[in-house]
């Protein structure tokens, strides 16, 4: 693996971490408030960025998603919390998958990080060029979730 793949993977590991301990203490029960003023809660916000690199790999690529597939009814864009069904993954599954997914995703894709696809309407063209687009997407919902947790403790 390149040097900048690695360093690349190091930053989406440490931005993760930073994510999951931020909802650490977080209940299942805080995390489904909505705070007036928000759109969404915390568990919507932990989805949603679980959903949204599969989202732009998938979108990259062109090749189906099962991970993206299984979530985008709940955590897609245009979606709310009124969109939960008892099928729902709860804060606890979200945090699991979360743990595991940058894992997952350098087990996937390492080897294709650089392969050429047609652009996105973004003009990115590789897996690497969506997976640091989503850097600035995860810091985005984490900064989303801090707001939140400050109307809810």
């Amino acid at each position: 693996m390149k040097a900048r793949h690695k360093v690349l993977f190091n930053q989406l590991n440490t931005y993760r971490q930073e994510t999951l301990q931020l909802v650490e203490n977080i209940t299942e029960v805080e995390a489904d408030i909505i705070p007036e003023g928000f759109n969404n809660n915390i568990r919507w916000n932990l989805g949603h960025l679980y959903l949204d690199q599969y989202l732009w790999i998938q979108a990259v690529t062109k090749e189906k998603s099962e991970e993206a597939n299984k979530l985008n009814q709940w955590f897609g864009f245009g979606t709310s919390p009124s969109d939960f069904t008892a099928e729902t993954p709860n804060l606890h599954e979200l945090k699991e998958l979360l743990q595991h997914q940058i894992t997952n995703i350098k087990e996937k894709y390492q080897d294709r990080l650089e392969e050429e696809f047609q652009p996105t309407e973004m003009g990115m063209h590789t897996i690497e060029q969506v997976l640091i687009r989503t850097i600035y997407h995860e810091a985005l919902h984490t900064a989303a979730i801090q707001y939140i947790k400050r109307f809810i403790k």
